[in-house]
């Protein structure tokens, strides 16, 4: 038996607000249907500074496949530069933002 691939869970306490209890139900309700264990949820704020910084820091040393968010708000709207190191999923609309999908930049030689 193959263990299951590892995710996080990520959202902003200043967008999630009051719904931050039903946001993080829904990260380990899609983590669960998709097959994912997940290993935890990394909670930052609007103080912050480099905030995709610090979680793509949580990936590496977590070694997580995948980071699960609410919406792409909680990512700045973006899912660079995470993407490259692992798979982006949100929950709405729910998509999944493969790191095969992007290809890597190659180096001028």
């Amino acid at each position: 038996m193959t263990a299951k691939p590892m995710a996080l869970g990520y959202l902003r306490q200043d967008i999630s607000g009051a719904h931050r209890a039903w946001d993080e139900t829904q990260i380990r309700s899609l983590a669960k249907r998709l097959g994912y264990d997940l290993v935890d949820t990394v909670v930052l704020g609007s103080d912050t500074d480099h905030r995709i910084l610090h979680l793509l820091n949580v990936v590496r040393t977590s070694g997580a496949e995948a980071v699960i968010a609410p919406c792409l708000d909680h990512l700045d709207g973006t899912v660079d530069p995470l993407v490259e190191t692992c798979d982006v999923i949100t929950v709405r609309p729910e998509n999944t933002y493969a790191r095969w999908a992007f290809p890597r930049a190659q180096a001028d030689n």
